[in-house]
């Protein structure tokens, strides 16, 4: 018997399977799937086993070690996805492959996670069977304990006597076993389910109609319009049918409040996968699904390749969130992924979101996609009023806070007196972005990024928010040699001391990703803010979406413009449903919600029409502006990025890049090569060619003999990225 095997490493001169012969003693054992450990050239390597056969061309094979696993980690339907995502990514196979693994499982020789095991100790035989004469008083008091609780753990017995327990093991009056046990644990009540509204019945009743077609839906509800429990109530459909469902939500911040909702619902019957698991508790609740003990999975971006079996529903929440793209190869879309698996298994995807992706609602408007809309909130409030604030004129009046409007501020103590909670954010951490020379103008920037450092006044450092690059705040210019170094523009950090400063006894907590490093960071805040133990939740985007209070009644976007100032034809996109998704976190229980925008550009369509919560108008809009400059969803994009360490080579090089490009994709619109935007990252150069395109069936080949022809060119990589989300 021969089997393929693809070897874990990922150069691409060797994305194929090679031939290995199997040993006797394992033919019973060796499935498709499963993973081994073969010889290769000096070293022994992990792969998967793709293939089994009888034949071979070549003449002299090396034999397999032994097996990895007992059970297949790529079933049929994953060795199919794989290949997709290589395909359509221009990855290799076993990087495929190996992205849609925990660590745990990988192909990889280096790593070694076990399982968790409990020990447990039980009665041998019943006690009125023992006849041993010397039983000393803490032996007996095992005993009795034992009789009681047949299985006890090790630690409840060790505490009455550690030497007494060796004893009677010994004797073999009792017995030691070990069972495996998960290292995610949640405690959870189970709650009544809440009558669905009539519009609610409607929705689920209209996805149902197609629950064996992989048709793919887009809900476009308002905030608040009660879109999770049309989620519930169609995943309770697939329970009663045997089908499994899969749940993406793009923040790690959003994971622990919808599972708490989901476990009030379906208490264990759920698994959650997201990057901040530690690698023991990824493996577990893999090995969860993988076993069929669960039938719904929560997480982020990877919870897609869940390797659930008999999938009867996948739901995106928030699907505008560029988070469901993976930003490192291979760069595949999670929306791409599901309608993949939906295709697989007959079954349909739903896409929720208050502000659609222009993509996705382009489809819906052509019928590619099915909309369904919700346009009121459940609990028949009407939104939010949204007031903006002109920086311009405010910045004019001499106020005791400049950060805050007076309108902003005078309400921020009214809703702390009148015991409500609120919600401020401001879209870029630390306590300032720009440090600054107030004498000859030097900044202080990153040595191996072209970007400046973040002031993070806990620490006293300044930080690369690129590389991690760090270093202490001097007050002193290294050019000039004056005292003249000063702080410009705000972060988060900063904010809350001015809170803290002018409203002292307002309880204020910060959420942004300096406070929510720590594992268990972001469920604690959130649980805190819902307990009412602070006033004011301070953050980032991360509390812009998907996150119920129902106290918050005031929410203030401190500045607007961080967002529309990026240099990305999507940053007016972006800004709207920041803005938008932001102000729905207003008003979601039973008081009436207000929100204060304050920008420097009043007028722009993106602010007002989120001032509005005019979803349409924005649209229409910003498709104008799109088909004018040809951008998606009218063309798709390609970006090809030149990077390396020699300033020089990658210059060169691009511009060959560009010329080939030019040669072979006569229909392509090609722009560049250019200076990426951050044009230095971790000391290596980097410049981009940008290809629009609406059809073009060379376009594939083409970059894949771009590809192969650098793949052994150590000293330059060619990274590219299909429909990227960020320039």
């Amino acid at each position: 018997m021969i089997a393929e095997v693809l070897v874990e490493l990922g150069a691409r001169n060797i994305d194929r399977t090679f031939d290995y012969l199997v040993p006797s003693n394992l033919y019973e054992d060796i499935k498709i799937g499963i993973r081994v450990l073969v010889p290769f050239g000096r070293q022994e390597v992990e792969g998967f086993v793709l293939a089994l056969k009888n034949e071979t061309l070549h003449d002299e094979l090396k034999t397999i070690i032994r097996l990895v696993d007992q059970e297949v980690i790529l079933n049929e339907e994953l060795r199919q996805l794989g290949k997709y995502i290589s395909d359509t990514t221009l990855s290799t196979l076993i990087a495929s492959y190996q992205v849609m693994l925990p660590k745990a499982v990988k192909a990889s020789k280096k790593t070694t996670i076990n399982k968790k095991e409990t020990t447990y100790f039980s009665l041998a035989k019943p006690l009125e069977l023992i006849t041993e004469e010397t039983i000393t008083p803490s032996q007996e008091a095992i005993l009795e304990y034992l009789k009681t609780h047949p299985k006890a753990e090790k630690k409840e017995l060790v505490s009455i006597s550690t030497s007494s327990v060796k004893t009677l093991l010994k004797k073999g009056i009792i017995v030691e076993n070990k069972e495996e046990k998960y290292r995610l644990t949640s405690t959870y009540s189970i709650e009544e389910k809440k009558p669905l509204t009539k519009r609610q019945q409607e929705v689920v009743n209209e996805i149902m109609s197609f629950q064996n077609d992989n048709k793919v839906f887009l809900l476009h509800g308002v905030t608040g319009s009660g879109k999770t429990e049309v989620y519930m109530e169609l995943i309770e459909k697939m329970k009663e049918e045997g089908k499994s469902s899969i749940v993406l939500v793009p923040e790690i911040s959003l994971t622990e409040q919808i599972v708490s909702r989901f476990r009030s619902r379906f208490g264990e019957d759920i698994a959650i996968l997201h990057s901040r698991l530690s690698d023991g508790e990824k493996y577990d609740e893999w090995r969860k699904i993988n076993r069929q003990e669960v039938s719904i999975v929560i997480g982020a971006r990877s919870a897609i390749f869940a390797p659930l079996k008999n999938i009867g529903i996948i739901i995106i929440d928030e699907e505008h969130t560029t988070t469901y793209k993976q930003e490192n190869t291979p760069k595949y879309h999670a929306l791409d992924i599901a309608k993949w698996r939906s295709t697989y298994h007959k079954c349909p995807v739903v896409l929720g979101s208050a502000t659609p992706s222009l993509e996705s609602y382009a489809r819906a408007l052509k019928g590619v996609y099915h909309l369904i809309e919700m346009k009121e909130r459940v609990n028949q409030k009407p939104l939010p009023e949204v007031k903006i604030i002109d920086l311009n004129t405010e910045k004019k009046k001499k106020t005791e806070n400049s950060y805050f409007s007076n309108e902003l501020w005078e309400e921020i103590t009214k809703r702390i007196e009148s015991n409500e909670q609120i919600m401020l954010l401001l879209n870029r951490r630390g306590y300032s972005s720009i440090v600054s020379c107030q004498n000859c103008g030097y900044v202080e920037k990153c040595p191996h990024c072209d970007i400046s450092l973040t002031y993070h006044k806990t620490s006293g450092m300044l930080r690369c928010h690129y590389c991690g690059y760090a270093k202490r705040l001097e007050v002193i210019c290294p050019e000039c040699r004056e005292e003249a170094m000063k702080n410009l523009g705000v972060g988060t950090e900063r904010i809350e001391e001015e809170l803290k400063k002018y409203l002292p006894t307002a309880r204020v907590v910060r959420m942004d990703m300096d406070t929510t490093s720590r594992k268990g960071a972001h469920e604690k805040i959130i649980t805190a803010f819902q307990n009412h133990e602070y006033d004011i939740l301070l953050g980032t985007q991360m509390i812009a979406k998907g996150l119920d209070f129902k106290d918050v009644t005031l929410v203030g976007i401190i500045n607007a413009d961080t967002s529309l100032n990026i240099p990305d034809f999507r940053s007016s996109e972006y800004t709207f449903q920041l803005l938008s998704q932001t102000s729905g976190r207003s008003g979601r229980g039973d008081k009436e919600g207000k929100v204060y925008i304050q920008t420097f550009n009043p007028d722009h369509y993106a602010i007002y029409c989120a001032k509005n919560h005019d979803y349409v108008s924005f649209y229409k809009k910003e498709m104008e502006i799109r088909h004018t400059l040809g951008y998606p969803p009218y063309y798709y994009l390609v970006l090809v990025k030149i990077i390396s360490k020699d300033y020089s080579k990658a210059q060169k090089e691009s511009t060959k890049i560009g010329d080939y490009l030019k040669r072979n994709l006569s229909e392509v619109s090609i722009l560049g090569p250019s200076m990426a935007n951050v044009f230095k990252m971790n000391n290596q150069y980097r410049f981009q060619i940008v290809l629009k395109y609406k059809r073009c069936e060379k376009l594939y080949p083409v970059l894949k003999e771009l590809i192969n022809h650098y793949q052994s060119d150590r000293l330059l990589t060619v990274d590219i990225d299909f429909n990227p989300v960020h320039f």
